[in-house]
C-alpha cells in the first residue's frame, strides 16, 4: 500500500467505528417514538426485542468474525460486514411494522458485530512503527465520543425529525466506506484451505444469546425464579461447557483456549469485561437519574454526556505525548481504572435529589477521562501480546468480552436498583415513580437516588477490582510500544 492508501484506510476505519458505536447508542433514545409510530397498541411491549435483536446478533458472531479474519483475511470480512450492516439499515428505515423492524435490526446486528471488532484488526495491519498506538487510540477515542453523543443525537432525531433517519443516515456514510476500502485497502489474504470450527461458532452464539436473554429478561420481563429465566440460565451453563469442550478438541477453534495462558491477554480480557459493565452503569443510570429525578427530556439528558465525550477525547489526545514520556499500556490501564473508580466514588457520594448539575458534569468528565485511557490501550495491549496468526481472534475477543460485561453489568446494576427501590420506595416499581405526586413522589425520589448511589458504589468496587488486575500486568520497558518495530503481517 502507498502512504496515501494507508492513510485513507485508517480514516475509513475510524469512520466505520463511528458508524458502529453511534448506531448502537442512537436507537436507545428513540425506541418509544418508534414503537408508537409502528404499533400504537402493542409496540411498547416489543421494545425489549427491538433493543435485544441487535445486541444478540452482534455478540453471537464475534468469535467467528475473528477466526474468519485469521483464516480468510480481514479485508473480505470487513467489506462483508459493512455490506450486511447497510442492508440491515435500509430495511430498518423502510420497516412498516415492529416485527419487520426487529428482523431487520437483527440483520443489521450481524454486520454491526464485525464493524467495531474487524475494524480494529484492519487498523493493526495498517499502523506503522511510528503509529504503533495512534490508530488504536484514535479508534478508542472516536468510539467513546460516539458512545456519549449517540443518545443525544437519537433524542434530537426522535423529537424533531422522522425516526427513520436514524437508520437512513448510515447509508451514504457506509457507501463511502465501502468504495474507499475497495480502492485503498490492500491487506494479506489467506488462500490455503483451513477448516472452520462451525460447531464451536454455533455453541458460542447459543451461549452468548442465552446469557444476554437471561440478563435482559431476568427481574424485568420475567422473575429470576421463573421457568423461562431458569431454563435460559441452564442453557447458558450447558452451552458454555460444550463450547469449552469443543475448543479443546477442534483443529481450528474459534476461540483458542491457549490465548488465556498469556497473562496480558487473560488480564486484558477481564479488565475489558469489567469496563464494559461499569460503562453501562455510568451512562444508563446517569441518564435515567436525569430524566426521572431531575425531569429532563431524553435529548436534554443526552447533552450531559458531552463532558464524558470531552474526557474521552482529552485522554485520547494526550495518550501520544504521554506514551513518548514512558507511559506503557500497563501505566494507562492502572491510571484509567483508578480514575474511573474515583469518579464512581464521587457519583455515589454526591448524587441526590438536588445535586448540582455542574457537579454531575464534572464527574462525567472524570469518568470519561478514566475510560478514555482504557478504550484504546487494552486493545493495543492484546494485539501486541497475541501470536500474529491469531491476531483476528484476539482482537475480536476484546469486543466479545466487553459485550458480555455489558450484559452482566446491566443485570447486576438493574437487579440491585430494582430491589432496593422496591424495599423502600412507594409503589414498589421504578416505572411508577414518574406517576407519583406530593409526598409519595418526594419519598420515591429519595428511594431512587439512594438506590442509584448503591449502584455507583458497586461501579467503584468493580473498577477497584480492575485496578488490582491491571497491577498484575507485566512491566514493560518504558517507551517500548513506541520504539519496537511493527510486526509484519503473515504472508499469504
Amino acid at each position: 500500500m502507498t502512504e496515501t492508501q494507508r492513510k485513507v484506510g485508517l480514516f475509513v476505519c475510524l469512520l466505520t467505528i463511528v458508524l458502529a458505536v453511534l448506531d448502537l447508542q442512537i436507537v436507545s433514545a428513540a425506541t418509544v417514538p418508534i414503537a408508537h409510530d409502528l404499533d400504537p397498541a402493542h409496540g411498547i411491549d416489543k421494545i425489549p426485542w427491538l433493543v435485544s435483536a441487535y445486541a444478540l446478533a452482534s455478540a453471537a458472531l464475534l468469535p467467528l468474525y475473528g477466526k474468519l479474519c485469521d483464516v480468510v483475511g480481514p479485508k473480505r470480512i470487513f467489506t462483508g460486514a459493512i455490506a450486511t450492516f447497510l442492508l440491515g439499515s435500509a430495511l430498518c428505515g423502510a420497516a412498516q411494522s415492529m416485527t419487520a423492524l426487529i428482523a431487520a435490526r437483527a440483520l443489521q446486528g450481524l454486520g454491526g458485530g464485525g464493524l467495531m471488532s474487524v475494524t480494529m484488526v484492519v487498523i493493526a495491519h495498517l499502523r506503522t512503527a511510528d503509529e504503533k498506538s495512534t490508530g488504536t487510540n484514535a479508534g478508542g477515542l472516536v468510539a467513546g465520543g460516539a458512545m456519549a453523543v449517540g443518545p443525544w443525537l437519537g433524542g434530537v432525531l426522535a423529537d424533531h425529525a422522522s425516526w427513520r433517519w436514524i437508520f437512513y443516515v448510515n447509508l451514504p456514510v457506509g457507501l463511502v466506506v465501502l468504495i474507499a476500502s475497495a480502492l485503498a485497502l490492500k491487506l494479506p489474504e489467506q488462500h490455503e484451505r483451513r477448516p472452520l470450527d462451525y460447531s464451536g461458532a454455533v455453541l458460542a452464539a447459543a451461549f452468548s444469546s442465552a446469557l444476554l436473554l437471561v440478563t435482559d429478561w431476568g427481574g424485568k420481563k420475567y422473575a429470576w425464579t421463573s421457568p423461562v429465566v431458569l431454563g435460559l440460565a441452564a442453557t447458558t451453563v450447558v452451552t458454555l461447557a460444550l463450547f469449552v469442550w469443543r475448543q479443546l478438541r477442534a483443529a481450528e477453534p474459534v476461540l483458542p483456549l491457549g490465548l488465556f495462558r498469556i497473562r496480558e491477554l487473560r488480564l486484558g480480557f477481564a479488565v475489558q469485561a469489567i469496563m464494559g459493565a461499569a460503562m453501562t452503569g455510568a451512562i444508563y443510570y446517569v441518564l435515567v437519574y436525569l430524566q426521572l429525578v431531575r425531569g429532563l427530556s431524553s435529548s436534554s439528558a443526552g447533552l450531559y454526556l458531552i463532558p464524558m465525550a470531552v474526557g474521552l477525547s482529552a485522554t485520547g489526545l494526550l495518550s501520544g505525548p504521554l506514551g513518548a514520556r514512558g507511559w506503557t499500556a500497563r501505566t494507562f490501564t492502572i491510571s484509567g481504572t483508578v480514575t474511573a473508580a474515583l469518579a464512581f466514588v464521587l457519583l455515589a457520594a454526591t448524587t441526590g435529589p438536588d445535586t448540582s448539575l455542574w457537579l454531575i458534569r464534572g464527574e462525567l468528565l472524570l469518568i470519561g477521562a478514566g475510560f478514555g485511557q482504557l478504550l484504546g490501550q487494552l486493545i493495543l495491549l492484546v494485539q501486541d501480546s497475541a501470536p500474529r496468526p491469531q491476531l483476528g481472534v484476539a482482537t475480536t475477543s476484546v469486543r466479545y468480552f466487553q459485550a458480555l460485561g455489558n450484559a452482566l453489568g446491566t443485570a447486576l446494576f438493574g437487579t440491585v436498583l430494582t430491589r432496593l427501590y422496591a424495599a423502600d420506595g412507594p409503589g414498589g416499581d421504578v416505572s411508577a415513580l414518574a406517576r407519583l405526586t406530593g409526598d409519595a413522589h418526594t419519598e420515591g425520589v429519595h428511594a431512587y437516588t439512594d438506590a442509584t448511589s448503591v449502584v455507583f458504589w458497586i461501579g467503584a468496587a468493580v473498577m477497584a477490582v480492575a485496578t488490582l488486575m491491571a497491577l498484575r500486568l507485566p512491566k514493560s520497558r518504558p517507551g517500548a510500544a513506541a520504539s519496537e518495530p511493527a510486526k509484519q503481517p503473515v504472508a499469504a
